[in-house]
């Protein structure tokens, strides 16, 4: 693969990827907004137990997050393997190996 065919290609992801994180954004919004407050002047109060819990997150390793937690970073990063299953396998592919990503 020439670097130009590199650069089309990895743009072409860039854009699916990009996609699929402002769902994943957008998601995020949702939830956030559906359990704030919201105030008069369109100020957003989160209540304390949530601003508790996501600051201790922030804090945390992931391999120091409980099992609950760390499945649902997995759950958010399994949108994005299709994608990059996928690309790989149309570049792989065309290059004859027999290259596999965690049995996908």
């Amino acid at each position: 693969m020439t670097a130009d065919e590199a650069a089309k290609f990895l743009e072409g992801l860039l854009e699916r990827l990009a996609y699929i994180e402002h769902d994943r954004w957008a998601h995020w919004q949702r939830y956030m907004h559906a359990k704030a407050q919201k105030l008069p002047n369109g100020a957003l109060v989160v209540p304390p137990e949530l601003v508790a819990q996501w600051e201790r997150q922030l804090m945390t390793p992931y391999d120091q997050l409980s099992e609950k937690e760390k499945e649902s970073d997995r759950e958010q990063v399994r949108k994005y393997l299709p994608v990059i299953a996928e690309a790989l396998s149309k570049k792989v592919g065309s290059a004859g190996s027999d290259f596999r990503i965690g049995g996908l």
